[in-house]
């Protein structure tokens, strides 16, 4: 269920929409019907307009559109295995009711605590609070700020209204033996305090979200059948896992920004599946909706260094190659919001980009679990110059129309590539929408997201090569923390 099935009295007013069954987002399956429609369409029209010699542009078009096979496979493979893993899981527990875990959870919430993301972090701790504990008895969620942090005292009011919240504050002496900054120094603190209070164990997990990111009902269910599941597993127990990220249409400010994010379920779905869900998470890892062993994590912490931006993917790396076969993919949701502006958005993914392509250069890493992430910055870096729009822009200056390869055995390649995007927006989009309080799409928002789509490339490719030259260019890094919708 989403966030609209049970509202708390003074919770947000846009949340007390209808309720809708739990049965309604138990039975979804990602669908392979939209990627085989947007295949066929594409790849016949390839072919119709292709000519047989390539022009000037034929080359460098048969390489960058090409380029992307490897993430496009990855993620039809993700596909399959989340809809045999949704499967498994409806038969294994197919006539259960709730299911209560003894082990103990920790929800650590790092947050800069300014007064505009303060609104988003009430929601989602209230989030916590409603539908953890029916799962999991044994919850605390711990509140992680600076000392001296603009929204100190709402925060501390929050905190001061349940048992099961604790507010940590990070005194500002403190320092990391690396020299940490940012959030990964608030994690890290927090790290140290479970380690002195005994709680680096195995029967210890920590959920670890995002300020503006909650749950639901399906998150706790997912997460403690998770946990049974590995308390019969035995030597083969997982440490480490994930579920989806959503954006309900009720947190969002912007409408363009949160047709955007349609992609990132779809790639919960899809690639991260694939890579964190087989056991290894070598594509890595968000900061919210993860799942760790406090007993695994005392031996990796958060202590990444001064230049860390993207401390999760860092930290996924690291688990990679200490607990290889280890991580696991679950079903749960999680519930945040989409950047409020465009100039958020594009601070969001300029920080990530700024931040992986600091980890492909970082040899305290595997060189192994640094080539994949190689081949995704780069694919990202090149984004703008793979744009259709661009694409014709440059064909039209050098006035040479002609976009064939050169070799007609790539256009099956091209299409499988178009359409994996396609179905990225498309079944992202469904997601989104069932996660809303009426739980369908709008008529004109399937028509849209994919109209929108080469506008929403340019977006991530312009953003990602931005923070690419960035750290290329050596600028000083910034954790780009963005107003948080309530």
């Amino acid at each position: 269920m989403g966030p609209s099935e049970a509202v708390r009295p003074g919770q947000d007013a846009r949340l007390s929409g209808k309720a809708r069954p739990a049965a309604r987002l138990s039975r979804w399956r990602p669908a392979y019907l939209p990627l085989i429609l947007a295949y066929l369409v594409i790849v016949a029209s390839d072919f119709w307009v292709t000519g047989s010699y390539a022009g000037r542009l034929g080359w460098p078009l048969t390489i960058i559109w090409t380029w992307p096979i490897v993430t496009t496979l990855t993620g039809i493979i993700g596909l399959r295995r989340t809809r045999r893993a949704l499967r498994r899981s409806a038969e294994r527990w197919s006539g259960h009711g709730v299911t209560t875990s003894d082990d103990l959870l920790v929800v650590a919430v790092p947050t800069v605590g300014r007064h505009d993301t303060y609104p988003a972090l009430e929601r989602s701790v209230l989030s916590y609070l409603e539908y953890l504990p029916r799962c999991f008895p044994r919850l605390r969620v711990d509140i992680v700020v600076d000392e001296g942090c603009e929204a100190a005292g709402h925060i501390a009011a929050l905190a001061a209204g349940s048992d099961r919240v604790r507010l940590v504050t990070v005194p500002r002496a403190y320092r990391t033996r690396k020299g940490t900054r940012f959030k990964a120094r608030a994690t890290h603190y927090l790290h140290e305090l479970r380690i002195r209070e005994g709680e680096a164990r195995d029967d210890v997990w920590v959920l670890h979200m995002d300020d503006d990111t909650g749950v639901g009902p399906d998150t706790a269910l997912s997460m403690a059948r998770f946990l049974a599941e590995q308390s019969r597993s035995g030597d083969d127990a997982r440490h480490l896992a994930q579920g989806i990220l959503t954006y309900p249409r009720e947190y969002a400010v912007n409408r363009l920004t949160w047709l955007a994010d349609a992609a990132r379920p779809a790639e919960d779905v899809g690639r991260f599946s694939a890579w964190t869900g087989s056991g290894t998470p070598r594509a890595g890892v968000h900061g919210e909706l993860l799942l760790v062993r406090a007993s695994i994590e005392a031996t990796i912490g958060w202590d990444f260094g001064p230049r860390s931006l993207v401390e999760d993917a860092q930290f996924a790396l690291i688990f990679s190659a200490r607990y290889r076969g280890r991580s696991a993919w679950f079903a749960g949701r999680s519930y945040g919001a989409s950047p409020a502006t465009l100039r958020d958005f594009f601070k969001q993914r300029e920080r990530w980009s700024w931040g992986l392509a600091a980890l492909v250069f970082n040899r305290s890493l595997q060189l192994r679990n640094r080539v994949l992430l190689a081949y995704s910055v780069m694919s990202w870096v090149v984004g703008p110059i793979q744009n259709v729009a661009v694409v014709l822009l440059i064909a039209w200056l050098i006035a040479d129309s002609n976009t064939s390869p050169v070799t007609s055995l790539v256009i099956p390649l091209w299409a499988l590539n178009m359409a994996y995007v396609v179905w990225m927006y498309w079944e992202g989009l469904r997601v989104n929408a069932e996660v809303s309080g009426d739980g369908r799409r709008r008529w004109w928002e399937p028509v849209a997201v994919l109209a929108l789509i080469p506008v929403f490339g340019m977006m991530e490719g312009l953003s990602g090569l931005r923070g690419f030259l960035k750290f290329a260019r050596r600028v000083e890094n910034r954790f780009a923390v963005i107003a948080k919708p309530s």
